[in-house]
């Protein structure tokens, strides 16, 4: 637990997309007010800055430059990037040791990427019913992310398009599939491919990004070139885009790598049932956990006098 709260340094990517880039400096005074609102007291950050590695103004070194200036030694990164590719493993962390070395004493802790968080999903959930709006309800949904060289990062998008379709059953959401827009495979138009021979008629493609940009837009001339020449009508959705509860996803990050938050170190419980109320799986929440029985272990009080045991759920690790 830190003694005092740290600032808050919000870290983009960057991009050439201008509306983009807007839309990331809009989003970091959203975290600031959201941060000094009703409510936040203790658990607010000292302050709150952002900047981007590459491409768009401002860049990191100023934003630290600010924070410094106005007397915070203490900073908390928060990587506002969905999927742990080079920029959240190599890039952030190097551009970090770098304000560290142009700032004697400077102390700076790295939060995890946003990643597939159930707010994450719930905001996918409400652009899927905006683009869904008016029209029959889709068949499936293609989730299309970046596309990285890092496999680990390609196959959170995967676990992603899970996590969708398990949570969004209930809503009639038939198949959810995962596509990237560049560097990997299924490209876009293989996805699409691939839900036209599963049957689907309707689709929706649902980006996996948090504000225009370049790639986005990749995405949506894609889609468009593929619909013109196949019997699926496709829709896309919008991005996630600047709002309160991405606002307040990033100060639940803050509070966690600040040593302030729910989660205990090194844990990720931000998809875990037992804790967090999925749609579709909220009487798990809280639920009682129990060990297996096993016929070797004599002090268990089913030990020989129960032999029909009950099927219970793996307990989690700290619960």
């Amino acid at each position: 637990m830190t003694g005092s709260a740290s600032a808050l340094l919000i870290v983009g990517h960057g991009t050439r997309d201008a509306e983009g880039a807007g839309q990331f400096r809009a989003f970091v005074r959203r975290v600031a007010a959201r941060a000094a609102g009703a409510g936040a007291g203790c658990a607010a950050p000292a302050a709150v800055a952002g900047g981007f590695i590459e491409l768009s103004p401002p860049p990191l070194k100023d934003a630290v430059a600010g924070l410094v200036e106005a007397g915070h030694r203490n900073l908390t990164a928060v990587p506002l990037i969905l999927l742990a590719a080079g920029h959240a493993k190599g890039d952030i962390p190097a551009a970090l040791a770098r304000e560290r070395d142009r700032h004697p004493g400077l102390r700076t802790r790295l939060g995890r990427p946003l990643g597939p968080h159930p707010v994450v999903l719930d905001l996918l959930r409400e652009r899927l019913a905006a683009a869904s709006a008016g029209a029959e309800r889709p068949d499936a949904v293609l989730l299309v992310g970046r596309g990285t060289t890092d496999p680990d990062a390609n196959a959170d998008l995967y676990r992603a398009a899970r996590l969708l379709w398990e949570t969004s059953r209930d809503a009639g959401v038939r198949e959810v599939e995962p596509a990237f827009v560049s560097l990997a495979h299924p490209a876009v138009p293989d996805g699409l491919d691939r839900l036209r021979t599963l049957g689907a008629r309707r689709v929706v493609v649902l980006p996996f990004f948090l504000f225009p940009g370049v790639l986005p837009t990749r995405v949506h001339a894609q889609a468009g070139a593929w619909a013109k020449e196949h019997d699926v009508a496709v829709r896309v959705a919008d991005v996630i885009g600047d709002c309160d509860a991405l606002a307040d996803l990033v100060l639940e990050r803050y509070l966690e790598a600040d040593g302030r938050g729910p989660a205990a170190p090194g844990m990720n419980c931000d998809a875990c049932v037992y804790r967090i109320a999925l749609p579709g799986f909220e009487a798990r929440v809280g639920q009682a956990q129990h060990p297996h029985d096993h016929p070797e272990d004599p002090t268990h009080p089913h030990h020989h006098d129960h032999p029909h045991h009950h099927d219970h759920e793996h307990a989690h690790v700290s619960d």
